[in-house]
């Protein structure tokens, strides 16, 4: 049996490390961040406590193991089905790191658990850039993987839904495909309006991009268009 201050300190570890691996997850704006990794840290370490607590039981082993299969179902519900990408699997994998880190915690190898939750941060941080250079150079990669990209047009208030009529029907004539549509008053003098048009290409499309917008910016309703490439990581 653990004293009350031993299993404190496991479960404190364990929020700790959890807490820390949700971190980065959160600044990245993911499904499951600092909360969600916390608790599932801290939810292992308490299997694994109350598996120590028993006096029968001569295998807390079996315990982690029931945690490691528990995890999976939490996992499944993170990833999903974006057109031909699959994301979500880079959250999972590190969901079920964090209730690795809990199950050391839990049973009291405190370097083991200090150990995995930085590896869990470094590979989500340092990685990330390296797999983006990677994603962009490969030739399978950019004729497969769906590229996301936002076109912001700045017209009159007046003008707005002509100009994403304008927009649909140019999207309609190319391989882009439409993800959200969304109009947002500047509140300037003249009463203009921004149209943000969250779209998606096979692969990196620049020219194509640069065509629409040449396209767009010779209506005279149009002020400015411009395009970016959105930042996502990939999963």
């Amino acid at each position: 049996m653990l004293e009350w201050w031993e299993a404190a300190l496991r479960l404190g570890y364990a929020f700790v490390l959890g807490a820390m691996v949700g971190v980065e997850r959160q600044w990245r704006a993911r499904m499951a961040g600092l909360r969600t990794n916390a608790l599932v840290s801290v939810g292992s370490a308490l299997f694994v406590l109350l598996a120590a607590n028993t006096v029968d039981e001569v295998s807390p082993t079996r315990v982690a193991a029931q945690v490691v299969s528990g995890i999976g179902f939490l996992g499944a519900g993170v990833i999903l089905r974006d057109g031909i990408n699959i994301r979500g699997i880079n959250t999972a994998a590190t969901i079920w790191c964090a209730a690795a880190v809990g199950v050391l915690a839990g049973s009291g190898v405190y370097a083991g658990a200090a150990m995995g939750a930085v590896t869990v941060v470094a590979a989500n941080v340092l990685l990330r850039p390296v797999a983006r250079r990677l994603q962009k150079r490969s030739p399978a990669a950019s004729q497969e993987n769906e590229i996301p990209y936002r076109v912001r047009i700045v017209c009159t208030d007046s003008q707005d839904t002509h100009v994403r009529a304008l927009l649909l029907q140019a999207l309609s004539e190319t391989g882009f495909t439409l993800r959200s549509l969304d109009c947002r008053g500047l509140g300037d003098e003249r009463g203009s309006t921004a149209v943000y048009a969250d779209i998606v290409a096979s692969g990196h499309q620049g020219e194509a991009m640069e065509q629409l917008v040449r396209r767009l910016i010779l209506e005279p309703e149009v002020t400015s268009v411009h395009w970016q490439e959105l930042d996502e990581e990939p999963e």
